[in-house]
């Protein structure tokens, strides 16, 4: 099982920018050195209240330099939304600047509003986000290409540099609509799944789905799963139930706006589920929440649905106070992960 925590560099009330960095760098500090196997980076745009991490890839650099160990992945980088040679050469950059440590999580984003800020149509994400990771592996695995497409051509292309990693860092992919699973499968890489709405056992289906398109495709292994989920935990099963009730809370009223936000922007689909969603969490209690035991819920879910490994949202909702924030990092790495190695 590999442990992993979502950060985001939340920008929380009262905190400078100033501050809202170095908070989370101290956090990134201590799961270095408290045997955190995974950080996770997110990308948020023109968010200021809720995130100050919009360029994943630099504090990826930063982490980097600053670290030995531990693994930088990216959840997700928002590929419709980048240039794809400049992303290759970036991604490549920060791959030997950690010494080989990068995870490339990949994803289309679920908020069409930041496609309309970056003048990018929703509509196009699927086909954009197909040619962007086609021509990063095209980089990353010929010394020259060339490649022709719909929104992209380029002729006798060579990237530098190529990954330390060889023969690239991996990838992972955020999936979401039932139909993104068999894609996923088919391609033979691992998926990411937003575990932050109803219940686990939901997810089965489609994990089902994706291992039979990866299997069926010929590729080794059964398919890696990985679940980025809500997380906490404190000294006591009382304050852990506690203690991230208004951030988690905060959470889920500011994910409904923004799904009935969403629906009436241009190039959302039905099969995307976000009426679903919004339905589900527009009166959700703070029970409905809770996820349980951390320990014994993970053991559940590895049976289960067979993960893989886990990007716990140790903050969710952004509000949890800093120090609240390490204790549940440090109960993570030290209590909970030492029973799954």
């Amino acid at each position: 099982m590999e442990f992993g925590m979502f950060h985001q560099f939340p920008a929380l009330p009262g905190r400078t920018q100033k501050e809202a960095f170095a908070e989370a760098f101290e956090q990134i500090d201590a799961a270095e050195r408290w045997g955190l196997d995974t950080m996770w980076l997110a990308e948020l745009h023109f968010d200021p209240q809720r995130s100050v991490l919009s360029a994943p890839l630099s504090i990826a650099a930063a982490v980097g330099a600053r670290t030995e160990r531990i693994k930088i992945g990216i959840a997700v980088q928002v590929l419709p939304l980048c240039h794809p040679l400049r992303l290759a050469e970036e991604a490549a950059t920060v791959d030997h600047i950690s010494g080989g440590r990068l995870i490339f999580g990949v994803g289309r984003s679920g908020l069409p509003r930041t496609y309309e800020d970056y003048g990018v149509s929703y509509a196009e994400s699927r086909d954009r986000f197909t040619e962007v990771l086609d021509i990063v592996e095209l980089a990353w695995s010929r010394p020259n290409f060339s490649y022709e497409g719909k929104y992209y051509s380029f002729k006798n292309i060579t990237v530098s540099p190529q990954p330390l990693q060889e023969p690239a860092p991996p990838i992972r992919i955020a999936a979401a609509s039932p139909d993104t699973y068999p894609a996923v499968g088919e391609r033979g890489l691992p998926i990411f799944i937003n575990a932050r709405y109803g219940s686990f056992s939901e997810f089965a289906p489609e994990i089902r789905a994706y291992r039979e398109a990866y299997k069926a495709a010929g590729h080794e292994g059964r398919g890696q799963v990985y679940l980025r989920v809500p997380t906490y935990l404190a000294e006591t099963e009382e304050r852990a139930r506690a203690e991230p009730r208004e951030s988690l809370m905060h959470f889920y009223r500011e994910q409904a706006q923004r799904l009935r936000d969403s629906l009436s922007r241009a190039g959302t689909l039905a099969i995307e589920g976000r009426a679903e969603r919004l339905k589900r969490i527009e009166n959700l209690t703070y029970e409905e929440a809770l996820t349980g035991q951390v320990s014994e819920r993970l053991r559940a879910l590895q049976d289960e649905l067979g993960i893989d490994g886990i990007l716990a949202e140790i903050n969710c909702g952004g509000l949890v106070p800093h120090q609240q924030v390490m204790t549940a990092l440090r109960l993570l790495c030290e209590d909970v992960k030492p029973r799954f190695h």
